[in-house]
Order: structure tokens, then C-alpha cells, then sequence
């Protein structure tokens, strides 16, 4: 993922090295949460299930092989998504980037592991918004 230009200085300066070297030295390009592949075309159906082209079967948001029942629409459920390794710090922090705070996760597992993160922050804005309002305009809407 794009990291914003107003964060750019809480990164090292080899960080694009040592992202590579995360998503394509230890993960071998493949996601480490779910083992999507990265670079490629992957047939899901929104809930976490993906097709695993390589092995010829359904797995789970996990990578653990799963079974699709056989009375389900799936041709009508599946949607294509690219698939793009980024590199991310488990406990947010960007100053610690020690091995095994470093993970290569794929869009959906980063947001996963995002959504907490994601929610305080918007919980913050919103916060300071009202407190803005209230100070200066009034009451906001």
C-alpha cells in the first residue's frame, strides 16, 4: 500500500528494500495470512473464500482449505480482485521494524488486521470534529 507523503519521514530510508525483502524473501510472493498469491488474478467470493488456482481448490480467509456446498450460486457470487502484497508493521508502530514485526499480508488481511487501528482513528476525527463544532459553531451536525 502507498504510504502518504505527510508519513514518509516515520519510515527508514531503505524501507522499499526492506519491504521487498519481507513480501518476496520470507513470504516467497505469497500473503501471509491467507497464501494469496501476489501479482495475480483471484477469484473470491466477498466473504473471505478464494480460489486457489495452484493446488484446484476453494480455501478460507485463513488459507486453510475449505469446501463450497454444492447447492450455493457460486458463478453468480464471484468477483475477480489483483492481488498486492504490502508489508505491515503488527503493532503500527513504524519505528519498530524488527523481523517479526514486519508481516507481508495481502489488501484484504491488512485491513483486517487494520480495523481496530482504523476505528480509533475515525473515532478521534469525528471526536475532534464535534469538539471543533461545539467550540466555534455551535452544536455539529
Amino acid at each position: 500500500m502507498p504510504i502518504r507523503r505527510e508519513h514518509r519521514f516515520f519510515y527508514p530510508i531503505d524501507w522499499p528494500q526492506l519491504s521487498a525483502v519481507i513480501r518476496f524473501g520470507r513470504a516467497r510472493s505469497r500473503c501471509e495470512g491467507c497464501a494469496r498469491p501476489h501479482g495475480r488474478l483471484v477469484h473470491h467470493l466477498g466473504d473471505g473464500r478464494w480460489w486457489d488456482a495452484d493446488t484446484g481448490r476453494w480455501r478460507d480467509g485463513w488459507g486453510r482449505p475449505t469446501r463450497v456446498a454444492i447447492g450455493t450460486d457460486v458463478l453468480g457470487r464471484v468477483r475477480t480482485t489483483r492481488v498486492f502484497l504490502a508489508t505491515a508493521h503488527r503493532n503500527h508502530d513504524t519505528a519498530d521494524n524488527a523481523d517479526a514485526n514486519l508481516a507481508a499480508w495481502c489488501q484484504r488481511c491488512h485491513m483486517v488486521h487494520d480495523r481496530p487501528e482504523h476505528r480509533r482513528r475515525r473515532w478521534a476525527t469525528l471526536f475532534r470534529r464535534k469538539a471543533l463544532g461545539d467550540l466555534f459553531g455551535g452544536p455539529y451536525a
